[in-house]
């Protein structure tokens, strides 16, 4: 029988299973995530006619002679090259751009995938919706008030607690910047109330207590007496409530609710900081200058001797001969250009957003922000080595190597895209000019056995 039959064949069954591969490509041109196959060929065994001779004295070498009996499959590559990003605006849609692949479980066994359309179940967690798998990573942590993602600790179900609760936290600092003008004079002692009013910086602060009430610090800065570069500063806290005393000094706070605290600033002539002065008459001179308010917090149970529960907190007036984020005395209109506290009330979570390198941050209708947990990537050494798994997901195999998870930017892994996902990367124009290709191949040996048989023909006739 002749070869060329068997040649032709193999080369009808192999090109048909490279048209399988350019019609499951074209047919996920947009499945998002999706990786476009290859198909590459190789020649099969070929039988020797005769076998090469080696050059003589007389004779030139002889080349072998030999016959092909066909081509097969030499391996069909899963190309893994980045797909385009399509911004949806959801921001559970997280595209991967550069290397690294989503990590997904179902009990103990884990997947991997490029296509980030995940949502929350009913519980908050993380998964693709349309299968139920778990996308996984890490979770935040509190450790002593800091928190930590552990990303060397093995990986596990994110959890998003839509809803939940940020505690209030207390006022702990509060930090001061602004310009006393220079040019204000002192206070006559027989000033009436507009005068003293037009010669007095007044600012404002809102601060909360351990229940996440607000409370409302008063400073008035004045002009101290006989001293041109130093003020005299009056805290009040509830100045608008019942009973504010303003005549109270810093040793007396705490004794009645609405206290009030006194220290004085004092500048050098550069108009910078130089030192603080409190009411005990302490000075403070190096460093970041500071004092110390503390009021009644009401309504609060008595602390441990029974008395008043007592809130204190640091307000931070800036650092000795700067003018950053500190209080300075320039020729310039009184000003608060600089003003935070880190106090703040009860909240629930709103929403969250993911960051390039996979963080997940809660956003709290207090005005918060905390870290919820971070998404975690796997790399392979060989990802060609993955097994399709179905549902646009892979699973490990003995020539992929092991997964290397980390988080994102580590180990030559991409980065996060949210609120984007990652098309398929098949290029139609390219299917379908492999679909011409293919398609003459199958059609050329098609003709190889047609004309075949018709030499056969012919020899079946050669005895009549």
């Amino acid at each position: 029988m002749m070869r060329s039959l068997y040649a032709g064949v193999s080369g009808l069954q192999n090109h048909q299973t490279r048209m399988d591969v350019i019609g499951n490509n074209i047919s996920n041109v947009n499945t998002i995530g999706f990786k476009k196959g290859r198909v590459n060929f190789q020649d099969m065994l070929s039988q020797t006619m005769s076998g090469a001779a080696r050059p003589t004295d007389d004779l030139g070498g002889v080349n072998p002679k030999q016959v092909g009996l066909g081509m097969t499959i030499a391996a069909i590559d899963t190309i893994h090259t980045q797909g385009s990003l399509q911004t949806t605006g959801v921001m559970t849609d997280i595209a991967i751009q550069g290397n690294g692949f989503f990590i997904l479980r179902e009990g103990d066994k884990e997947f991997y995938t490029r296509a980030g359309a995940f949502g929350l179940d009913e519980a908050g967690t993380l998964v693709n919706p349309a299968n139920g798998l778990k996308v996984q990573g890490w979770m935040a942590q509190e450790v002593e008030g800091l928190t930590i993602i552990n990303t060397a600790s093995d990986v596990g179900d994110i959890t998003i607690p839509i809803g939940g609760k940020d505690p209030a936290s207390a006022t702990s600092e509060v930090y001061l910047a602004c310009n006393l003008d220079k040019r204000v004079g002192e206070i006559p002692a027989d000033a009436g109330p507009a005068e003293v009013l037009q010669n007095t910086w007044t600012i404002d602060k809102t601060v909360y207590d351990d229940f996440g009430n607000t409370h409302t610090m008063r400073i008035n800065f004045t002009k101290a007496v006989g001293a041109p570069n130093s003020w005299d500063a009056v805290v009040t806290m509830n100045p608008d409530a019942d009973g504010a005393d303003t005549a109270n000094t810093l040793a007396e706070v705490g004794e009645a609710n609405n206290a009030t605290a006194t220290f004085t600033v004092n500048f050098n002539n550069l108009g910078t900081l130089e030192s603080v002065t409190d009411a005990q008459g302490d000075i403070l001179t190096e460093g970041t200058l500071q004092t110390q308010i503390s009021f009644d917090v009401p309504d609060a149970n008595p602390d441990a001797e029974g008395g008043v529960l007592r809130q204190t907190f640091n307000l931070n007036l800036g650092e000795v001969g700067s003018v950053v984020n500190s209080m300075t005395q320039f020729a310039e209109k009184s000003s608060t250009k600089a003003f935070a506290q880190n106090g703040y009330p009860m909240g629930y979570l709103e929403s969250f957003k993911v960051d390039q390198s996979g963080m997940i941050t809660g956003v709290y209708s207090n005005g918060t922000n905390r870290s919820i947990g971070q998404v975690a990537l796997a790399s392979f050494v060989n990802p060609g080595g993955l097994e399709k798994a179905g549902e646009s997901t892979y699973i490990v195999t003995n020539n992929s190597g092991d997964p290397n998870v980390s988080e994102s930017g580590v180990a030559g892994k991409g980065k996060f895209i949210a609120g984007a996902l990652e098309m398929s990367n098949v290029d139609l124009a390219e299917q379908f000019t492999d679909m011409i290709v293919t398609q003459r191949g199958f059609q050329s040996n098609s003709k190889t056995i047609q004309t075949s048989d018709q030499m056969l023909q012919e020899l079946l006739t050669l005895k009549r």
